[in-house]
């Protein structure tokens, strides 16, 4: 039995529902990652995924290379475990929160995404991470469901980064501009990713 962290809808919100992903400055996306820190809470997952008043707080991180000006793309493999994604290219690294992810006094956030990036990928070299901005779509029943939490982890010049779960996901730094190209071909890439893509002129600039 899977528990996974969530946060009331209305709470998170609090009457405002951006779609797609939005950057600091066009809402209060840090009061909205403070807020979900403050009233989040584990439930089993089953539950969570039949409860629209219920988002799953799923972190969600860009690996970015600016000396290269390349981004990390993935394709998900049939031995990956979400079907739905199966065959699809990401550029976002995550997954949902677990209760392990806290121990030790950890903010569940920042655990639950530096484990999905050490169970995904081998990094390394110099690194450091920034908060982009929260990802939401209610346009679909699987992102009714959850909510994105955007973070960009920025690799040092000799920075490496590599799949760990090769039976399960391929994946490479590619360079940015060339990624935006493929972007344009619908149905490639899962959902969320074309919603960074879709935004990336907005946001390259920051860290490239």
């Amino acid at each position: 039995m899977e528990f996974v962290l969530v946060v009331p809808r209305d709470e998170v919100f609090e009457g405002f529902y951006p779609q797609g992903l939005s950057l600091e400055g066009e809402v209060d996306t840090k009061g909205l990652l403070a807020r979900a820190r403050e009233r989040s809470f584990f439930i089993e997952r089953r539950k969570a995924e039949t409860d629209p008043g219920l988002k799953q707080l799923i972190p969600y991180c860009l690996v970015l290379h600016p000396n290269s000006r390349s981004i990390f793309l993935m394709k998900r493999l049939p031995a990956q475990g979400e079907a739905r994604l199966h065959g699809k290219l990401s550029v976002g690294v995550g997954g949902h929160i677990n209760p392990p992810d806290q121990e030790g006094g950890r903010d569940p956030i920042e655990g639950g995404l530096r484990r999905e990036l050490e169970e995904e990928v081998v990094l390394q070299g110099e690194e450091r991470v920034d908060f982009l901005g929260i990802l939401n779509d209610d346009s679909n029943p699987v992102g009714a469901v959850h909510l994105g939490l955007v973070h960009v982890l920025i690799l040092g010049p000799s920075g490496t980064v590599r799949v760990r779960e090769t039976h399960a996901i391929e994946g490479s730094l590619q360079p940015l501009e060339e990624v935006r190209q493929m972007w344009q071909n619908p149905g490639g890439f899962e959902t969320w990713s074309e919603a960074v893509l879709e935004r990336s002129s907005e946001w390259c600039d920051r860290f490239f």
